[in-house]
């Protein structure tokens, strides 16, 4: 039967929802590996919108499970029913929009609030000795969220410093690499936050499903 793998969006766009690159290549490997991806967001508002090409606050409001949308083409679910039972694995693509809506690291750095519902979509997982995988910025909040666990972002001092002020250890990558915590099944790549191409970008989310499959009981 085909591995079952959950992923979380929060939204459509790197600076203000998930990175779609990220996104669209995580769906891709899944896919690729002959696994099944079931996508889910949560039903609520963005923190903020951004102009992807000013950069600047735009005055409007948008929903994370609506803009999530367009990357999962219409095939997606609130976070609200997310169950732990059904899956092999989950995985948090990043983007600066996840540390904006699913924690708010982006502003609040290491006082920094997880969502509820993300909190027990992982912790559930971690409960059932399940694989998380997380890209980009997201190893921090599975960090957040767990503590004792080892990650990485690629070489960002500060956000290194971040981490192991939750409790987590960090291995330095480059980029494409994994870090494999199997005692506690986190599987996290730098993606963005190390400089990057697209093509870097599949390498990463292939090398992360990959670790994660091989790892799956």
């Amino acid at each position: 039967m085909k591995k079952q793998i959950a992923v979380i969006l929060c939204g459509c766009g790197s600076m203000d929802g998930s990175e779609i690159h990220e996104a669209t290549m995580t769906l891709l490997a899944i896919d690729r590996h002959n696994s099944e991806y079931t996508v889910f967001a949560p039903d609520d508002d963005q923190f903020e919108v951004i102009n992807h090409i000013t950069h600047e606050k735009m005055p409007e409001k948008r929903n994370m499970l609506i803009e999530a949308a367009r990357i999962a083409r219409g095939n997606i679910l609130p976070l609200s029913q997310f169950d732990a039972e059904n899956f092999d694995a989950l995985v948090f693509p990043g983007g600066f929009g996840a540390a904006k809506n699913l924690f708010t690291y982006a502003y609040e750095g290491t006082k920094a609030k997880v969502r509820a519902d993300i909190a027990q979509a992982i912790r559930s997982m971690h409960a059932l000795h399940k694989p998380i995988g997380a890209l980009c910025i997201a190893p921090v909040l599975i960090a957040k969220v767990l503590g004792d666990v080892v990650i990485t972002v690629g070489t960002d001092e500060q956000t290194i410093k971040h981490v192991e002020q939750f409790g987590a250890a960090h291995v330095n990558t480059q980029q494409t690499e994994v870090i494999s915590d199997k005692k506690n099944m986190v599987f996290t790549t730098p993606c963005y936050m190390l400089p990057a191409t697209i093509a870097d970008i599949a390498d990463s989310a292939d090398n992360l499903i990959t670790a994660i499959l091989d790892n799956i009981k």
